[in-house]
């Protein structure tokens, strides 16, 4: 079994409202450990927010209902590196309330107001030493803004499936057509991440997961809702393969609760089986 560490806050809106309760059954395993904001979970401080994003994107936050909101979204990122880094926990599943792909160092917008993986990873840099760090996102959309904070950081291997090609060696970008089916999304995967991983050796795993791209959503690829659980699998035994099994799962896009409902608590089986 996987020590998997869940990062949850109230303020998340409509698709998530069957939560927690709906990870009745897992909550109460022993090597489940459950982190809530304002108990647990704690808001990013402004100077971790500073060494990512300008001044001029923090007080732009600050005048949308979503500042606190978006604190303790990338709190949770932060802090699950963190005890993953202490070996506290092998894995994690972060619960957010804004997203985290579309920020980047001077713009914010797409429904993401501060970066969570970019602020995880400047964390562990600063805090542990940290070195090599991978970036995976299966949202419908391309990551700009974790591209514009890790565009030219030859430490910070950045795999986005979305709809364009692009390969420069640490900045890969995999074109995933519209109507795909899941055999061909998890063949991919594994055709264009995992030796990729294993060649970059990072010491942690970011997986931006948007299930926007499910059959139905508004990102729609054609995916069924299995495909998820599928994915996560993937990247678990990368990790597993290349960093100890640290790996942090960062929820992002999609908008529909049934979705929602179905995908995260299987993923988060995955992880801690």
């Amino acid at each position: 079994m996987k020590r998997t560490g869940i990062f949850f806050l109230y303020l998340i809106g409509e698709r998530l409202s069957d939560f927690p309760e709906e990870l009745e059954g897992i909550l109460n395993r022993d090597n489940i450990s459950f982190y809530e904001a304002y108990y647990e979970l704690t808001s990013t401080p402004e100077e971790l927010l500073l060494s990512v994003h300008t001044p001029r994107v923090i007080e732009g936050v600050k005048r949308t209902p979503y500042y606190e909101t978006a604190l303790y979204s990338t709190g949770g990122t932060v802090q699950a590196g963190e005890r993953i880094w202490r070996d506290e926990i092998d894995n994690a599943f972060v619960f957010t309330g804004t997203g985290d792909h579309h920020a980047g160092r001077d713009y914010f917008g797409g429904g993401c107001h501060f970066n969570g993986a970019g602020l995880a990873i400047e964390n562990l840099r600063r805090q542990f030493g940290a070195r090599r760090f991978a970036v995976l996102d299966t949202d419908s959309h391309h990551g700009d803004g974790t591209r514009d904070i890790f565009g030219h950081d030859a430490d910070v291997l950045h795999v986005c499936f979305c709809s364009m090609n692009h390969d420069d060696g640490t900045n890969v970008d995999i074109a995933i057509p519209y109507s795909t089916s899941d055999e061909e999304y998890l063949s991919t995967l594994e055709a264009e991440f995992t030796p990729r991983i294993v060649d970059f050796k990072p010491e942690i795993i970011f997986w931006e997961f948007g299930y926007d791209a499910t059959s139905g959503d508004y990102g729609s690829k054609g995916l069924s809702v299995d495909c998820h659980p599928g994915i996560a699998n993937i990247v678990k035994k990368s990790a597993e393969k290349v960093c100890q099994g640290r790996m942090v799962a960062i929820l992002c896009g999609g908008s529909r609760r049934d979705i929602a409902r179905y995908c995260i608590p299987r993923i988060i089986n995955c992880l801690s089986e």
